[in-house]
């Protein structure tokens, strides 16, 4: 099959590209590099990914991509919370106005597949945190980046071009990869009390799934792989019902194999998210389990920063905050 991926060298795309050439998938992927991962982009391509240096807004790049292409992959975004709070504009002609371009787009040039990157974020915060909601719970957003992926979800479930179209709803992603991130939780969490940098943690209590990446990677090239009747007009949350945790469990989890870390605990309301997530459904129809734990990614990242992987952990290329897209 010939994909056609968005975002294709950024943290979930560089891997998903792998994963779809290894597949067997003819990929060409579309990306802005705009993280300075020129290094990432030439990996893939030396891996056989067709790679269109180019902006998801331009209607010209959409078309190169889209030409032949029986599947898309819709990952680029402005990602996060911070991200999208920081350039509301930005995020708005991103993750709302590109992505309904997109649907557009992949419909008329033929395409008949769509897989959608969304979040668990979009549960918000429950009324019982402490019992897993599944696919069919009520959404709740409480920040500006689940809204926009809420708003393209309901579009592509109710309007879809005749799409088949598939939401992927992924835990909070962790872990080292080629065009590596230092603004996740687990990963920041990490790098900062390996650093010996006093961590402040705020909403210690509040439950959030996780994934690793090379398995948000390998839940693309599931679905891909997958017959159309198991995906089309699906939703799927992307992690393992076991990997719901605490920001204390993380804490605990880092101190414990680190042998050290200062920690304090302050209180903050600017991100209510709460929510423990089931994961069953795409256990059980897809046969999808992550192989990778919390604890191994604490471990892998702490490998990576004493081995030197990363560079400066600190270097702004490592954050989707800070990086203009005018």
């Amino acid at each position: 099959m010939k994909v056609a991926l968005t975002g294709g060298a950024g943290y979930i795309g560089a891997l998903a590209a792998r994963e779809l050439i290894e597949a067997g998938h003819e990929v060409r992927a579309l990306d802005l590099i705009l993280h300075e991962q020129e290094g990432v982009a030439s990996e893939i391509e030396g891996a056989g990914v067709e790679l269109i240096r180019g902006d998801v807004r331009d209607p010209d790049a959409r078309s190169r991509l889209l030409d032949g292409a029986a599947a898309v992959v819709h990952l680029a975004a402005i990602v996060g919370d911070p991200a999208c709070a920081a350039d509301p504009e930005g995020s708005r002609e991103i993750n709302v106005d590109a992505s309904r371009s997109m649907v557009a787009d992949a419909a008329a040039a033929g395409a008949s597949r769509f897989v959608f990157a969304s979040t668990c974020s979009n549960y918000g915060r429950m009324a019982d945190p402490t019992v897993p909601i599944d696919e069919t719970a009520e959404l709740a957003p409480v920040s500006l980046y689940a809204e926009q992926k809420v708003e393209i979800e309901r579009m592509l479930l109710n309007d879809g071009h005749g799409l088949e179209a598939t939401c992927l709803r992924f835990a909070t992603v962790h872990g080292a990869a080629p065009r590596m991130r230092f603004d996740l939780t687990v990963n920041e969490f990490t790098r900062d009390l390996w650093s010996d940098r006093p961590l402040e943690v705020f909403g210690e209590q509040f439950w959030r799934p996780y994934v690793h990446v090379h398995d948000a990677a390998r839940a693309v090239r599931t679905v891909i792989d997958a017959p159309s009747e198991l995906v089309a007009g699906e939703v799927y949350n992307v992690g393992d019902s076991g990997e719901n945790y605490r920001k204390l469990d993380l804490v605990e989890l880092i101190t414990s194999i680190l042998g050290r870390g200062e920690v304090s605990y302050v209180h903050r309301d600017e991100d209510p998210r709460d929510y423990k997530v089931s994961f069953e459904k795409v256990r059980g129809r897809l046969g999808f389990e992550p192989r990778v734990r919390v604890p191994d990614g604490i471990r892998e990242i702490i490998e990576g920063l004493e081995s030197s992987r990363f560079g400066d952990p600190f270097d702004g290329a490592w954050s989707n905050l800070g990086r203009s897209l005018r």
